[in-house]
């Protein structure tokens, strides 16, 4: 029977006060009605992975399945504590900070990686010429494309300083911490759109190989969706990360207010 799930502990990091997302400034934020800038959902997901990983090891980093949706704000010097419960073959996550719930989600282990088809998602550049957003900045159907990018040596050894992670296995194996690949997602949205403050809202990820350090990757992603709800914008991303042109290494459901009502209405 496998040990309790001890809960992870983090001193929260807003490692984006300095983005192009001004909702990560603290003087912006608040005029969304926060009580400061707010740390990257990304982030916080990543957080959140630290409990399978501890779980399972490798073969999560290899075939893991995790999702998020993000509840409340977590800010920047808070504690995030992050808990699982075991339910049956998976594990149910939350988040809390503040004495409150901020994240939910939970995470599993496939017996083996779904195969994908590489070929249904066309590999597509990122905008050279972003245009400012608006309501139809993201139809749906349209492809979009990332920069490319690498997570590996020291770029990597700070991203782990940024994100608390301590688990030894992203250095000894040269393994990239699956976050990253969050980052690569929400960079969907900034290579393609100048965007005014936005939020992610959640995400889910099945990854399906474990990216190493050398890897160069790109993320190519179709919108599912572009819709209104209570004022706010949404956009759904269906994704392949895919590593040096020919490797999938996660396929991702990506869920973002890319205009929040706040903004519209100033």
């Amino acid at each position: 029977m496998a040990a309790p799930l001890a809960p992870w502990r983090v001193s929260a990091f807003n490692t984006a006060k300095q983005s192009e997302n001004k909702m990560h400034d603290d003087t912006v934020a608040r005029r969304f009605g926060f009580t400061g800038g707010l740390v990257p959902g990304v982030e916080v997901m990543a957080y959140m992975m630290h409990l399978p990983v501890a779980r399972w090891g490798r073969d999560f980093l290899e075939r893991g399945l995790i999702e998020a949706r993000f509840v409340k704000p977590v800010y920047d010097g808070e504690t995030a504590t992050v808990t699982g419960e075991e339910q049956g073959e998976a594990i149910t996550l939350a988040v809390e900070s503040r004495g409150e719930l901020c994240a939910t989600g939970s995470a599993s282990l496939p017996v083996r990686a779904p195969a994908v088809d590489l070929g249904a998602y066309p590999e597509t550049a990122a905008a050279t010429n972003r245009p400012p957003v608006g309501a139809q900045s993201f139809p749906e159907g349209h492809w979009f494309g990332t920069a490319p990018v690498n997570w590996g040596g020291a770029k990597l050894r700070d991203y782990l300083d940024e994100i608390r992670e301590t688990d030894p296995i992203y250095r000894s194996d040269d393994l990239i911490h699956p976050g990253t690949l969050q980052r690569i997602m929400n960079r969907v949205l900034v290579d393609n759109v100048v965007l005014g403050p936005w939020i992610h809202v959640g995400s889910k990820m099945q990854l399906l190989a474990a990216a190493r350090g050398d890897d160069v990757l790109t993320a190519r992603a179709k919108v599912v969706a572009n819709y209104d709800k209570k004022g706010h914008r949404f956009a759904e991303f269906d994704a392949l990360i895919v590593a040096n042109g020919d490797r999938p290494v996660a396929h991702c459901h990506h869920v973002a207010i890319f205009a929040p009502r706040q903004q519209a209405a100033a």
